[in-house]
C-alpha cells in the first residue's frame, strides 16, 4: 500500500477530534475523503485506531501511542518548511516555539515578544506550559521546539544561553511566619511542591535529602503561580523562585522566608537542540532571548 505525507495530516486530525466529521472539517476535507483515509490507515496498522463507543469513538491503545508521535512529527515537518537561507526579521512570517512554566511565560515572556513586536511584527511565539514529562525527555523534545526554559544545570548535552539570576524562596501563610523556618520545621511541614519527579528535584529538596531529611510532600502542582493558593491559611511550605513569588497577588494571603541555608544560584537559561545551531532564524531567536533576559531587572 502506498502511502503520502497527507495520510499523517489525516491521521492527526483524526487522533485530536476522534471524529470523522470533525476531522474532515478541520482539514476541509469531504467526509467520504477521510473515510477513505481512515479506511488506508487501519489497513496500516491492523487496527481500528477509533472504535466506537455509545454515540462517541475513543481511540485505541495503539491511536493513544500515536498521538504523541504525529504531533511532534507533524511540527518537525513545520519547521523544516519553515527553514531558509535568510531570515529578514522585518518581513518574516514565522512562528516560534518555547517551552516554560507559568511564571516563564508571565515575566520572560512579556519581555521578549515586547521586544519582538517592535522588530518583527510579522513574528508570532507560541508558549507551550512545561511538564516534567517534558524535562524527563527534553533532548528528544528539543527537536519539535524552538527551545525550553530551564535553570542552568537541570541538562547537559545541549547548548544554552543564560537569561537572569533568580533565588529559591520559601513561601508560607501569612499568619505562620511568626519566626524564621529551621532545616527541621521545614522538614516537618507539610510541602506544596512544584515539578516534583524523579528527573528533576529542586535544589532545597536536594540540600534537605543530603542531611537526612525528607519533607512530607503534600501536594505537587506543576505549577508555580498555584503555590500561594495552596498555601495560604495552612501550615504548608512552598518553595518557588523569588521572581515568580513578586507575582503572586498582593492579598494572597502569604509571605516570603528566606530558606535556612544556600541553595545554590538560580540562573535561568534557554536550551536548544544543536540542530537549530545555524540555522539563521533560530540565530536572531537567541538574540532577542538573550537581550530579553538583560531587560529582567536585578533582584
Amino acid at each position: 500500500m502506498s502511502l503520502d505525507l497527507n495520510l499523517l495530516l489525516s491521521l492527526n486530525a483524526l487522533l485530536q477530534e476522534r471524529s470523522v466529521t470533525r476531522a474532515a472539517l478541520r482539514l476541509g476535507l469531504s467526509q467520504p475523503t477521510l473515510s477513505g483515509n481512515l479506511a488506508r490507515l487501519r489497513r496500516h496498522y491492523n487496527d481500528d485506531l477509533l472504535t466506537r463507543v455509545g454515540n462517541s469513538y475513543e481511540l485505541t491503545p495503539l491511536a493513544e501511542r500515536l498521538t504523541e508521535h504525529t504531533t511532534q512529527a507533524l511540527a518537525l515537518a513545520d519547521r523544516i518548511f519553515q527553514t531558509g537561507p535568510e531570515f529578514d526579521p522585518a518581513r518574516a512570517e514565522h512562528q516560534f516555539t518555547l517551552v516554560g512554566t507559568d511564571a516563564h511565560l508571565a515575566l520572560f515572556g512579556r519581555a521578549l515578544t515586547a521586544l519582538m513586536r517592535e522588530a518583527a511584527p510579522g513574528v508570532r511565539v507560541h508558549f507551550q506550559h512545561l511538564t516534567s514529562q517534558i524535562v524527563r525527555r527534553a533532548p528528544e523534545y528539543l527537536r519539535t521546539v524552538d527551545g525550553i526554559l530551564l535553570p542552568q544545570g537541570v541538562l547537559a548535552t545541549v547548548p544554552a544561553i543564560d537569561l537572569y539570576e533568580d533565588r529559591w524562596v520559601c513561601v508560607v501563610a501569612a499568619d505562620s511566619a511568626a519566626s524564621p523556618l529551621t532545616p527541621a520545621e521545614l522538614a516537618a511541614r507539610p510541602w506544596v511542591m512544584p515539578y516534583n519527579s524523579p528527573w528533576f528535584t529542586l535544589p532545597p529538596l536536594h540540600w534537605l535529602r543530603a542531611r537526612g531529611m525528607e519533607p512530607r510532600v503534600e501536594l505537587t502542582s506543576e505549577t508555580f503561580l498555584s503555590v500561594p493558593h495552596l498555601v495560604a491559611g495552612t501550615d504548608r511550605v512552598g518553595v518557588v523562585p523569588e521572581r515568580a513569588a513578586r507575582l503572586f497577588p498582593a492579598d494572597a494571603g502569604t509571605v516570603l522566608v528566606d530558606l535556612p541555608f544556600g541553595a545554590g544560584p538560580l540562573v535561568e537559561s534557554l536550551w536548544w537542540h544543536p540542530m537549530h545551531e545555524r540555522e539563521p532564524a533560530h540565530m536572531w531567536l537567541r538574540e532577542m532571548v538573550s537581550e530579553a533576559g538583560q531587560l529582567i531587572p536585578a533582584l
